[in-house]
This record gives structure tokens, C-alpha cells and sequence, in this order.
């Protein structure tokens, strides 16, 4: 097995808290933590604002975490609640675009990622028509709520790993999810947005 071989078997075994230990001296070991999340973050952001902007945040948002990598809390292995927190606070910042583009999908039903928004957000329900009022629902949520419902929802979180990334106690999670759920579910006529059916 070659060095470089070697070392790619070593860094999928390392956990994230270790990785970025390892960058502190070795700045490329970064890249590793790069390839776990870029793909999940990309994902959720693009779902959020579109795949155009999606590209620049994610740059962002890697940028970002290299730029703190130093600060982070090496008591926590997982570094996907940091990445994700840093990605939500930059995808609050593009907040404009993002309700924009929600709207645009509420009124055409066109969806501009491959799978269809509801396919993840409403399980099995494929009509245009769920889209819509879907993305008009999600507009009409304030930050903090669609913020807390996408990372559950988009992000597959759990209530801790929200309030990592958000930085806000896991009760706040749990009332910001229960009324983001309830006023969603209102607009869809009570279906749960989160469920799986």
C-alpha cells in the first residue's frame, strides 16, 4: 500500500474532532473533513436557496470552519452539527434570496433540484401542487423555525444536534420544531411535513 494510500485509509478511520487536531499543523488535512460533508451541505443549502448560490456558500462555509478550526470544541467528535450551524448562520444572510426563492416555487411548482422537494420534505407525495404550497408554507416561517424544520427535515438532525448547530438550547428546538410542524401542517391541510408515512 502506498503512503498516500495509506494515509487515506487513516484519515476515514480518524473522527472529525481528530481531523481538525491534525490540521492545526497539517493544513491539508482539512480536505478530509471537506470530502465527509461537502455533499450532505451542498445539499441542504441548494435546497434552501438554490443550486447557484449553494456553490458560494458551501466555499463559504468551508472557508469559515478552516478559518475557526482552532476554536472549535474538540469534545465533540462530530464536526457535521458545527458545519451545518456555520452553513444555516450563512444561509440566514442570503435570508432574502431564500424566501425569494420559495416563493417562486410556491407560484411555479419548478423545482431546480432533480428530486422533488416534497420527495424529502413530504414523504411520498409527488404533485406539483404539494410543492407549491410546501414552499409557500416554508416562506411564511420565520428564520428560526424553517431554520430548526430544514435541519430536521433536509439535514436528518436530531434535536441535540440542532442545537449544536444553531447554538440554542435543545427545548428551544423541540418548541420551534413543534410550532414549525404545526403551522406547515396547517398549511397543508394537517399533514406532517417530517413524518415518514
Amino acid at each position: 500500500m502506498s503512503a498516500r494510500e495509506l494515509n487515506t485509509v487513516e484519515q476515514t478511520e480518524l473522527d472529525d474532532a481528530e481531523l481538525i487536531r491534525l490540521s492545526w499543523d497539517d493544513p491539508e488535512r482539512f480536505a478530509a473533513l471537506f470530502e465527509r460533508y461537502v455533499r450532505q451541505i451542498h445539499h441542504y443549502i441548494a435546497r434552501r436557496l438554490g443550486i447557484q448560490a449553494a456553490d458560494d456558500i458551501v466555499a463559504e462555509t468551508f472557508l469559515a470552519a478552516f478559518r475557526r478550526r482552532h476554536s472549535y470544541d474538540m469534545a465533540q467528535p462530530l464536526a457535521r452539527p458545527w458545519l451545518y450551524g456555520i452553513a444555516t448562520t450563512l444561509v440566514a444572510r442570503h435570508r432574502r434570496n431564500e424566501e425569494r426563492f420559495l416563493r417562486a416555487l410556491s407560484r411555479t411548482g419548478v423545482d431546480p433540484l432533480p428530486e422533488p422537494m416534497a420527495d424529502t420534505v413530504i414523504s411520498r407525495v409527488a404533485a406539483q401542487n404539494e410543492d407549491r404550497r410546501l414552499a409557500g408554507a416554508l416562506a411564511k416561517l420565520s428564520r428560526g423555525h424553517r431554520d430548526v424544520l430544514l435541519l430536521v427535515a433536509w439535514g436528518g438532525f436530531d434535536y441535540e444536534e440542532v442545537a449544536l448547530a444553531l447554538g440554542i438550547p435543545v427545548g428551544t428546538v423541540r418548541s420551534r420544531l413543534h410550532r414549525a410542524r404545526k403551522k406547515v401542517r396547517a398549511a397543508l391541510g394537517d399533514g406532517d411535513p417530517t413524518s415518514e408515512t
